[in-house]
């Protein structure tokens, strides 16, 4: 059936967005570990030089076990939004990125460095939360629930500051989720 082939090569183009986006993360990683420093550098709150770090930092991660902090719960909760279509999920990452970044910039710690993509998961954990207040559906709300019991309480617990966590990033990418929530539903 026609319909069929349609929706593969859609779900296809999906999963290649998905993908993509992970492998970006994973590619900046391995090039930093053969050349340390050439990819670029994170968000320094209330510098110049941190305000370009905004665009890159979701891409950079201190080590594997934060890289695999950060994928899973990425391609997870990526996945979910992405059953709604590709404009949404990369809505959802940009307006996440952007807001988790600036957020950082102006309320992180002075004097230190926020990299990798927990801003950006937040944003998705908060966007797909709010998504079934603004959507009204309830396959929204079903999955709302969904991801609260897996994920809440893990994620909520590191908004809270914390040596070594960008909490900062955390919260402002929640606030991104929310916010690109509302700009798909109004």
């Amino acid at each position: 059936d026609f319909t069929i082939v349609a929706m593969a090569e859609r779900q296809g183009s999906r999963t290649s967005l998905l993908l993509g986006s992970t492998a970006s993360a994973w590619l900046v990683w391995a090039v930093d570990l053969v050349v340390p420093g050439t990819i670029g550098h994170g968000i320094v709150p209330r510098t110049a030089y941190g305000v370009t770090g905004i665009v890159m930092a979701p891409f950079i991660h201190a080590n594997l076990q934060h890289l695999l902090a950060n994928t899973i719960p990425f391609v997870i909760l990526g996945a979910v939004i992405l059953l709604r279509g590709a404009r949404a999920f990369t809505t959802v990452a940009i307006v996440s990125a952007l807001v988790a970044g600036a957020g950082t910039w102006l309320f992180g710690t002075p004097g230190t460095m926020h990299i990798g993509a927990s801003g950006v998961v937040f944003g998705f954990f908060g966007y797909l939360l709010f998504r079934a207040i603004y959507d009204r559906r309830i396959s929204s709300f079903l999955i709302a629930l969904v991801v609260a019991v897996l994920y809440g309480g893990s994620l909520l617990l590191s908004l809270v500051p914390a040596q070594g966590i960008s909490w900062s990033g955390h919260l402002f990418g929640f606030v991104g989720g929310i916010v690109a929530a509302r700009m798909r539903y109004r």
